[in-house]
């Protein structure tokens, strides 16, 4: 079973933020009509299209996991010892994608790697302690510009995207391959 999640925060405020290009990617990757599905049980907006399901956790971003281990074990797709506790270090990488920005990468480019530590990324950290493995495919959108030296990053990955930037994700969105 494939799965794409992409990490961000729920809310109006958030919308078009840096911390949330990688739900503005899923919306691009899957078209606007697609029918997004608040599912409780998983806290999350889930999609199940093309035989992959995809995932935006509404649990913010640096609890990422909650979400994401809640749907693993629902559809025990996490190998277990003694049947209750998740085996460490399982290699997810052929079938869990994480999509989530990155302050080191610039805007306008991306990086995919495999079995990386989150280098400071609270959700992709928290996906790592919840699943007891690093072992997974992460898509990192690079946000990084200019003005990031002048503002703490807390603070920058809540600003909104500029209307050039946002018409320039479209072209960036294009070269990712999923």
């Amino acid at each position: 079973m494939k799965i794409i999640i992409a990490l961000g925060n729920p809310g109006k405020e958030y919308e078009k933020t840096r911390h949330n290009v990688a739900w503005l990617f899923l919306d691009f990757l899957l078209g606007q009509d697609i029918p997004w599905e608040f599912n409780k049980k998983f806290n999350a907006d889930i999609c199940f299209c093309n035989s992959i399901w995809f995932i935006k956790p509404k649990t913010y971003m640096n609890n990422s996991g909650l979400s994401l281990r809640s749907f693993m074990d629902y559809y025990k797709l996490l190998p277990k010892k003694m049947g209750l506790f998740a085996i460490k270090d399982v290699d997810l990488s052929e079938d869990l994608t994480v999509v989530h920005d990155d302050l080191d990468i610039d805007f306008g480019k991306h990086k995919v790697s495999v079995n990386a530590s989150s280098a400071g990324h609270n959700g992709v950290q928290s996906i790592i302690n919840h699943l007891k493995t690093k072992n997974f495919k992460r898509i990192r959108i690079g946000i990084n510009n200019e003005a990031r030296k002048h503002i703490p990053g807390d603070k920058f990955v809540l600003q909104k995207f500029s209307e050039k930037e946002l018409l320039e994700l479209n072209n960036i969105f294009k070269e990712i391959k999923v």
